[in-house]
């Protein structure tokens, strides 16, 4: 994040964020609710507009950067995080935010996502999960659970779906998160602590598809005794009057129990150097335990891939100066 606000006049308001676009969802659309947090977020960052960049790829989600009243690309299917990486490398100075969803992040572009994460390059990836390919109709997508029935998979899916933060966990991410489209509240907590994260920044949205999808997410959605809200330093409860809780084996692995003694229960630390506490917590699902883990499940600091670039340029030069132009220019060839 840019020091300070940078603007000429008064602070920037959510206002200052909002288009004059007409905003072209379905009604009931989740992502409407994420576009409202997002807009009214942005001020806190204290930079000027012309300093942000939304970068998105082909989707529903990729809309955004028509909706948000800073500079914008709407890019290629899956390629977001490979254009969002040039950016930022080459523009230090810029705040950069790629928005995708689940078939487009995970599918044409499961590549992508997972080498700008392992590289830490300073982005922030918000990720669109309705388990659905919306904008082509409702086919399945990468995250769509195992025998789910679709106009492409009639007879319903076979395909072991991908668990998103398990997927950035192992990729390395540095910052790991997850939040909910109706928990403004909660969304607005985590879209803060990635924005104060230096390096890649990973987050998933909990996004209902009202049309192709709806009620993919309720059980979490509607009923919050299902969340299991993750603080750092804090144990892991949960439940109407924190009855249940979050406790760990001897193999790393983490299950739900009825909690009788907060002593064994798993203290968050989002901070751990090594990430096989959030992988474990990522392995928590509606289906595994009956409930879902929200909030930042990793928050490490690790080399930055444009400071690290930046020194590894300046090194050169210092040790051979000005050798980069000559051979640029000097014709010279190789043969091989």
């Amino acid at each position: 994040m840019a020091e300070g606000n940078g603007n000429v006049g008064s602070p920037l308001k959510a206002k200052d964020f909002k288009t004059d676009q007409e905003v072209r969802w379905c009604p009931g659309c989740g992502d409407y609710a994420i576009l409202a947090a997002l807009q009214s977020f942005m001020p806190e960052l204290g930079v000027p507009k012309e300093k942000i960049v939304f970068i998105s790829g082909i989707g529903c989600a990729a809309r955004f950067p028509y909706y948000m009243e800073t500079y914008g690309i709407h890019s290629i299917h899956g390629r977001a995080p490979a254009i969002a990486t040039g950016l930022s490398t080459s523009r230090p100075d810029l705040s950069v935010w790629v928005v995708t969803g689940d078939g487009d992040a995970l599918s044409i572009g499961g590549n992508h996502l997972i080498h700008a994460l392992r590289r830490n390059v300073n982005l922030k990836i918000l990720l669109f999960n309705n388990q659905i390919y919306g904008l082509t109709k409702g086919q399945y997508s990468p995250t769509s659970p195992l025998g789910k029935r679709t106009k492409s998979t009639p007879m319903g899916s076979l395909d072991w779906p991908f668990n998103p933060l398990s997927l950035a966990i192992g990729a390395e991410a540095s910052f790991v998160a997850r939040s909910i489209d109706t928990d403004r509240a909660h969304l607005t907590e985590v879209l803060r602590a990635a924005a104060n994260h230096r390096g890649s920044a990973f987050v998933e949205i909990f996004q209902n598809c009202n049309i192709y999808n709806d009620g993919a997410f309720d059980f979490v959605r509607d009923d919050k005794t299902n969340r299991i809200y993750l603080e750092h330093g804090k144990p892991i409860r949960f439940g109407e009057d924190g009855e249940k809780g979050v406790r760990q084996h001897a193999d790393g692995s983490v299950e739900v129990v009825e909690v009788t003694d907060e002593s064994e229960l798993v203290v968050h630390d989002a901070g751990h150097a090594e990430p096989s506490l959030a992988f474990a917590l990522s392995r928590l699902t509606r289906d595994t335990s009956g409930a879902t883990p929200i909030g930042v499940f990793r928050d490490v600091r690790r080399g930055v891939y444009d400071e690290l670039m930046g020194e590894q340029i300046e090194l050169a030069q210092q040790k051979q100066p000005g050798e980069l132009a000559a051979l640029l220019h000097g014709g010279g060839t190789w043969t091989i």
